[in-house]
């Protein structure tokens, strides 16, 4: 069975050109979709999944349509796969159910795993570079081994209570508690 998939990203936008397209291409159903393509959930789009079965085929009319990003697209289409559906897209002229158009999209598949490893390459690069430079990452604490030892010292008196003294540092008593906590043996 071929089955189609239509999505626009707004209401204002009419799906009909891509539905035309899919029924000329041999769709039997069309699920249409007018949401935004980076909405994670798209029930049209979960239930279309959910209805095919070995030997089906999904076409979209572009790639777009079905995911926003290489790595989302990627992750559908080799679910498909596994599952034995085929996958082709009109406008792009992909199509899984041949030789020619599995090698295609495994570049493709490659390529985002390719994009995966320079992000996470350049993500550890530059977390090096900054411990290099004596930055340990995270936040700055709220409050400086000064002022830590500055609030013990005021809680040594009974008559200053913890709020008292988060309120004179500007911050909370639960900051109070963690930073006096850091500092002690």
């Amino acid at each position: 069975m071929i089955i189609g998939y239509a999505r626009v990203s707004t209401n204002d936008q009419n799906p009909e050109l891509q539905v035309d397209a899919l029924e000329k291409a041999g769709a039997e159903q069309v699920f249409q979709e007018k949401f935004t393509g980076t909405l994670r959930e798209r029930p049209e789009l979960s239930q279309c999944l959910r209805m095919l079965r070995k030997g089906d085929i999904l076409i979209v009319w572009k790639l777009d349509r079905l995911a926003r990003s290489l790595k989302d697209l990627v992750e559908i289409v080799q679910d498909l796969q596994d599952r034995g559906v085929g996958f082709k897209s009109l406008t792009e002229s992909i199509d899984t159910t041949s030789s020619g158009g599995r090698l295609v999209f495994h570049i493709f598949g490659a390529l985002a795993e390719f994009e995966r490893d320079l992000i996470r390459e350049r993500t550890m690069a530059g977390l090096q570079a900054a411990r290099a430079r004596g930055r340990k990452g995270g936040r700055k604490p709220a409050m400086s081994e000064t002022d830590i030892k500055k609030a013990a010292a005021m809680l040594s008196d009974p008559g200053i209570t913890k709020k008292e003294v988060a309120e004179h540092f500007g911050v909370s008593r639960t900051t109070l508690n963690s930073s006096l906590n850091r500092v002690r043996p």
